[in-house]
């Protein structure tokens, strides 16, 4: 609802008048200090309301992982929990992380309980798990008189910033796996070659940002239990299943990456994204309590009860998980199945639609997180950055990028299929991509969209833009800020 009257003050009288005859339009909005003087609720409303039109249309934002519908009925849980502290909560995390860990194949008795946290995404997540790692590393270290100042992870260049975030903030080594044509995961024999004495962890994408493919950790596990055996090391794996979590289980049951796997100590996954929640909520999930030392766990009583946390902040909103619990108990696993089939289906539909475009090579795996990811055959008259630029005009964001380092050349748009992109929604995308296409070949390279940087080459101006360039550009709609040479959409 949008309101456009506001009650005005006048020698004590009051009087109703449309915001749009007062003065409070005749103003700019604050931006940068705290104004003098109060306006009306109504009016504050209004002005605010009126410049959020101007923010992109999230359903039709195809770079964003994160979900932007959800059922009435879970909006109102969310807007009746809305002033609920995390902390002040009963039991609703702890029944989220247990679900969750069965879902994953925890090695759970009946009677058993998970051991797991809920955070506001996976960055928090991969902090919480990368920070357990570090500490066990060092206590083994200690215990065997050796020194502790030098930890590493290994994971592929593909891996999401936070990863990078995790080694800058807590002084741990980050040792890249490389990318080559063709193949633009970590390969696992590669990153068991990396893997030293002080290797923490290595860190598996179950879901990679850039083309949505599965990281073999199945192959992983079985080659770094070989070295472990020879070595006599004990180096484990995480899986980053932010997007890939919520999708395996039901679509790929038989594929083995979770806690079926003995070296697989700790996963997290997005609430968020495939968890079918609005952003705000993540999950990590250890393998037992051993493979969380009690350190790191702090134990508080001033809320009335003893409450262990393991946490980055202490408050935080709890609506977010409120509506994670609603998702499971609704949908159950049925209902997960049947969207993420929906998905899988829309994918195919569209990567089938550009496929016959003939202009396209695809380079997004079938089996992954649901998205096509793909790159221009022919560059030579304009490029994936010029046909993201044109695609704004019919309101879709679709982000064009670069690959990482040894892959830096090869250019790709990507499109994510959420719950609400529709069969319609991807015939209209691809109407819409045809339209581009054919404008863009009318024109001559001189004509198309100027790029924000440029370097010649190939006999035309060439576009240069890193993901994070590319996906900075777009973040002025879609309020996601990625960091150059990283694929970091939202955690």
């Amino acid at each position: 609802m949008v309101i456009t009257t506001t009650m005005l003050v006048r020698d004590g009288d009051q009087s109703l008048s449309s915001t749009f005859a007062s003065r409070y339009v005749r103003s700019s909005l604050p931006r940068f200090k705290m104004p003098e003087s109060s306006i009306p609720k109504e009016a504050a409303y209004q002005i605010i309301n009126d410049e959020l039109m101007l923010d992109g249309n999230p359903r039709l934002n195809l770079a964003s992982f994160v979900t932007t519908w959800m059922e009435p009925e879970c909006d109102r849980l969310i807007m009746s929990s809305i002033n609920k502290n995390y902390v002040d909560m009963d039991d609703y995390p702890n029944r989220c992380v247990n679900m969750i860990a069965h879902l994953f194949h925890s090695p759970l008795g009946e009677a058993d309980a998970a051991v797991g946290v809920g955070t506001v995404g996976s960055s928090e997540a991969i902090m919480l798990a990368g920070l357990a790692f570090k500490r066990k590393w060092q206590n083994r270290r200690k215990a065997e008189g050796k020194p502790t100042n030098r930890p590493n992870i290994v994971a592929g260049a593909n891996a999401q910033v936070c990863w990078e975030k995790f080694a800058r903030y807590f002084e741990v080594e980050m040792k890249e796996v490389k990318l080559s044509e063709g193949y633009y995961v970590m390969e696992p024999h590669k990153a068991v070659e990396m893997v030293d004495e002080n290797t923490i962890c290595v860190a598996v994408m179950f879901g990679s940002t850039l083309n949505g493919e599965f990281e073999d950790v199945k192959l992983l596990n079985d080659l770094l239990a070989q070295k472990n055996r020879q070595t006599g090391w004990d180096t484990p794996i995480h899986v980053d299943a932010a997007s890939g979590g919520f999708i395996a289980p039901f679509i790929y049951p038989e594929l083995e990456w979770d806690f079926r796997l003995p070296l697989v100590r700790s996963i997290n996954v997005s609430g968020h994204k495939y968890g079918l929640v609005y952003a705000g909520v993540g999950w990590v999930v250890w393998r037992s309590q051993a493979d969380l030392p009690d350190e790191l766990i702090f134990h508080i009583n001033y809320l009335g009860s003893d409450q262990p946390t393991f946490t980055l902040n202490f408050s935080k909103g709890s609506s977010q998980i409120i509506a994670q619990y609603y998702q499971l108990i609704r949908l159950g696993f049925e209902g997960y199945k049947n969207i993420m089939e929906n998905c899988t289906a829309n994918t195919k539909v569209l990567r089938e639609a550009i496929e016959k475009t003939g202009r396209f090579e695809i380079l997004s795996r079938e089996a992954g997180v649901p998205l096509v990811a793909f790159a221009l055959k022919d560059n030579s008259k304009y490029d994936v950055f010029d046909i993201s630029h044109s695609l704004r005009r019919y309101g879709w964001t679709v982000p064009a990028y670069t690959m990482p380092e040894n892959v830096h050349d090869i250019a790709l748009l990507r499109v994510v299929i959420r719950e609400d992109f529709s069969r319609s929604l991807a015939e209209k995308l691809v109407s819409d991509l045809e339209k581009v296409l054919k404008e863009l070949n009318s024109l001559s390279p001189a004509a198309v969209a100027p790029a924000a940087d440029t370097t010649e080459g190939n006999g035309r101006s060439e576009m240069k833009k890193s993901v994070g360039e590319a996906q900075e550009e777009d973040s002025k709609n879609s309020k996601e800020v990625v960091p150059a040479r990283r694929t970091s959409g939202p955690c």
